[in-house]
């Protein structure tokens, strides 16, 4: 009987092979973006090359990023670039963009405005609306729209006050992959018709190489070999914009699921049912984010779940060590001997979500772990509204995650680790 770890590497093979063969067909069946870890902020990011001639861009991945928009300072030009006219069918706005300076991307004038948001920045940023040539791995692509800001013609930022504040140092912007009509899923899928799907798997290391963000799908159902470990939720809407630009009745681009209940160690935690869904002005329930390096819970739920989980570890004799910020609860390596508290999260359907040792941990130092789930505060930041639950990128790690647009649904694994395999 061959093992599942044997069918997990010759499927991921089998993937990315059958992949890259279509990139080389004249209508494309599927796009691969590679995807890298930085190492000093725990956020990710892939790679695309934009106009002519080709610049290659790093960009951070944000699930909740509503476009692509890029840092195309005055070293950046490009002859195939044209700016969208304000107004015209492709932009219904009149709050035109000008500028003084001469003719390039970044500096047009009659331009419709395009935002480059960055949520762990202090403000929001108004950019060009235009459109490029973006190469994705050797697949040119025409007539996608993108965002294009000149940082080099802001004011002296620093800081927060930087669109680029907090993002890896290695990038120059982010690669939005939200509901938007803007994100390039969104974008790639309408303009070749391909399905409205995307799907990504994180790596738990930069030093695993990369691994794929995959918009589209390939011939029949491509998790057929990894139906057994994969389970399916429904996304949700909130009703209410949580973006950085709050529209009223505009309902949210993020990617929301409903968690029922939260258990460890197989106890479920005794919150209020209204902490988990989400109320009339759109806070609470349950997101899912890559711009957020570790998953945060919202003070009400934080307490309780951090308290049961202090109780379950000291059970299993695991030795606490003093906190390391941003953690809490931190531990003796040598006394965890893979006897971490495991944490379910029990969604819409009966399905889990279990999130196991190696997604719950982060090695902070020799000989400590800590457990890398945050207290959120109940204070949302900027205007943003505040969700009960935010699932951060380290619980991302070595999960495959299908985000199935046409028909609302998450297809996840949970750690592909329990069987063997990995992103990469």
């Amino acid at each position: 009987m061959v093992s599942s770890s044997v069918i997990i590497h010759f499927f991921l093979l089998s993937l990315s092979l059958f992949s890259l063969s279509c990139l080389s067909a004249s209508q494309p069946h599927s796009f691969i973006l590679p995807i890298k870890k930085d190492p000093s902020t725990n956020l990710f990011y892939t790679s695309v090359g934009i106009g002519t001639p080709r610049t290659n861009f790093n960009l951070a991945i944000d699930l909740a990023g509503e476009n692509l928009w890029y840092d195309c300072n005055t070293h950046y030009n490009s002859s195939s670039y044209i700016p969208i006219a304000c107004g015209s069918e492709r932009c219904s706005d009149v709050a035109c963009i000008g500028c003084n300076g001469p003719f390039k991307p970044g500096c047009t004038n009659n331009t419709c405005p395009a935002t480059a948001t960055n949520s762990l920045a202090k403000f929001i940023f108004g950019g060009d609306l235009g459109e490029d040539f973006i190469f994705i791995s050797q697949q040119k692509v025409s007539g996608l729209l993108s965002s294009c800001i000149d940082i080099d013609r802001l004011p002296s930022f620093t800081g927060e006050d930087s669109p680029l504040n907090g993002l890896p140092k290695i990038t120059k912007g982010i690669i939005g992959l939200s509901r938007s009509n803007l994100s390039l899923p969104t974008q790639l899928a309408l303009k070749n018709k391909l399905p409205h799907k995307f799907s990504l798997c994180l790596p738990s290391s930069n030093k695993q190489g990369f691994t794929n963000l995959l918009v589209g799908s390939i011939g029949g159902d491509p998790f057929k070999e990894l139906s057994k470990f994969v389970q399916t939720t429904p996304l949700i809407v909130n009703p209410v914009s949580t973006g950085a630009v709050s529209v009223q009745g505009v309902p949210s681009v993020e990617y929301f699921i409903d968690v029922k209940e939260v258990k460890v160690d197989g106890n479920v935690l005794n919150l209020k049912p209204s902490l988990l869904s989400i109320d009339k002005k759109g806070n609470g329930g349950t997101k899912i984010s890559t711009i957020i390096p570790f998953t945060e819970l919202q003070s009400s739920v934080y307490k309780p779940f951090i308290r049961d989980f202090l109780k379950k570890a000291s059970d299993r004799k695991i030795k606490r060590v003093e906190s390391v910020a941003p953690f809490e609860a931190c531990f003796d390596s040598s006394s965890i001997k893979n006897s971490v508290p495991r944490v379910d999260l029990v969604l819409q359907g009966g399905v889990q979500w279990t999130i196991h040792e190696a997604n719950l941990m982060v090695n902070v130092k020799k000989n400590v772990a800590c457990l890398g789930i945050v207290d959120g505060g109940t204070e949302p930041r900027m205007s943003f509204t505040k969700a009960s639950i935010v699932i951060g990128g380290h619980q991302l790690e070595d999960n495959l995650l299908v985000f199935d647009l046409a028909s609302s649904k998450l297809s996840f694994s949970s750690s592909l680790l329990v069987h063997n395999a990995s992103c990469s």
